[in-house]
Formats: C-alpha cells, structure tokens, sequence
C-alpha cells in the first residue's frame, strides 16, 4: 500500500446549493503519460469512506500503473462535511457525479464496494445520458447492493422497526463493523425507490466483474446473481468467493479485486 496515498491530504470540493451545500473531501491522482488517461473512480459502501483498506490499495495500484484514481467521501461520511442522516442514494450520486465532472477525467474505470455499486450503476446511467462525460472504460463492482433499500431492508423489516421509521424518521440496527449502530432513515428508504436499477435491462457498454463472498450475511450472493440477469448485454464476469464475507479486505482478496482492475484499466491500454 502506497504511504502516500494514506498520508494524502484531500481537497473540498462544494457540492449543492442554500441549505444543502456541503464539502466534499477529494484525493485524487493524475494519471501519468501513456496511460490513455484513464481513472480509477473509487466508490465506497454505506458508512465506509476513502480511506479504506480496499480505497488505499487500489490507489497504490493506480500509482504503480501510471493511472489515476480518484477518491472521496460522500457528505456525512469521513472527511467530508454534512450530516449523515440526510444521506440519500440521489443526493451521494449526486457528489459522485460532481466529482467526476470536476475532475474531468477523460476514462474510467468504476470501482464500486456494497453501496457504491448501487451509485457506480447510477452514474453510468447518468453519465450516458450527458453529451460531455468520461468514456466507461470498465466496471468493477464489490459485494455490490443495488436496491438494497427495496430488496433487502424493506421487506425485513420488524413491527419495532417500522414504527421507529413512522415515528422518528429512522430505525437503528446493531453494526458488525462498528461500536456505533446503522442508521436507516425514511428518506433513504423512499429515495431508494426511485434510484432502482434492477427493474429492467442495464446497459453499461463496458465490461463488468463482479467479486462476490459466498458467506456474505449482509447482500447474499443471489443478489449478485440477481444483478447478473439485468446485464444481458455486457461482457461480464462474475466470481464468487466460496468462504468471503462481505468486507472482502483479506489479502487474498484485495488480490482477487487489484488483478481485476488492472484488467479491466489496461485492455484498454494499446
């Protein structure tokens, strides 16, 4: 993993307007001559930020490639200024989207982890739609979640829970990665709905990998299979981790997901 990258001091960037302006915390690394300037696009899980173990070592490996990589943090999440609790699915894409704009990369390869393949969809079907947006050149995505708010917390949720969410706008549930609890709120949960991708066919027009754990007790890997049949029409591959949880940040998987981005950057590197 690359010192510099961890010791990296980010810079803001104000996304939003009035009363939901907020600064967005950005680390991003140019890419280097020859390289075709293509990017990496780092797009973390709910809770998780850019300097996460999987964030770090996919910058290093941007560095030893000659590429760039770009890093932030959605509002409310690490460095990055607003409050938690009015996160929503449109409102981080929304900063994704700001990001890459700013940034101004010419391609890029999406690299999304649980949420974050939920928002790396989302961008590329926003990005397609703009007549001035990086080329795709390729998508990794990581335990991805989409629709985890309609698929996987609304129909299991408890009498307690859903009264939680009439009464006080959000429900709390214990975390396995945290001493603090998760929080869901009503406005992430109805602005899931209307962000769904998995109600039809996704053209990405790049390839696609998807690593998924087996063992994952958050998204289970028929999600990711799920996923799979609404990608009929891009190169995709899927490998499915028999004993991988859902963090996949063991060695042997920050292998798996590094071998996988170089390859996706780099076929199209001529």
């Amino acid at each position: 993993m690359s010192e510099a990258a961890a010791g990296t001091q980010p810079t803001f960037l104000s996304v939003g307007t009035g009363d939901g302006q907020r600064q967005i915390a950005v680390c991003q690394r140019a890419a280097g001559k020859g390289s075709k300037d293509i990017s990496f696009v780092w797009l973390s899980g709910y809770r998780s930020d850019m300097s996460g173990a999987k964030a770090l070592e996919l910058d290093a490996l941007a560095e030893r490639l000659g590429l760039g990589c770009i890093r932030f943090d959605y509002s409310g999440h690490g460095q990055s200024g607003g409050k938690f609790t009015d996160g929503t699915i449109s409102r981080w894409l929304e900063e994704a989207l700001d990001v890459i704009e700013h940034a101004k990369p010419t391609r890029i390869v999406l690299v999304g982890s649980s949420m974050g393949g939920w928002i790396a969809l989302r961008a590329i079907q926003e990005l397609r739609k703009r007549k001035e947006a990086p080329a795709i050149a390729g998508l990794l995505l990581i335990a991805p979640a989409p629709d985890f708010t309609v698929d996987l917390i609304e129909p299991n949720l408890s009498d307690v829970e859903r009264r939680s969410l009439a009464e006080r706008g959000y429900f709390e549930e214990p975390s396995d990665y945290s001493p603090e609890p998760n929080i869901f709120t009503r406005a992430l949960i109805e602005d899931g709905r209307a962000n769904r991708v998995l109600t039809g066919i996704i053209e990405t027009g790049c390839p696609v990998h998807i690593l998924q754990g087996m063992q994952d007790a958050d998204v289970p890997f028929a999600h990711s299979l799920k996923l799979v049949e609404h990608l009929p029409a891009d190169d995709v591959v899927l490998t499915l981790v028999r004993d991988g949880d859902h963090r996949l940040s063991r060695p042997q998987d920050l292998e798996r997901m590094l071998a996988a981005a170089e390859t996706l950057a780099t076929h199209n590197i001529a």
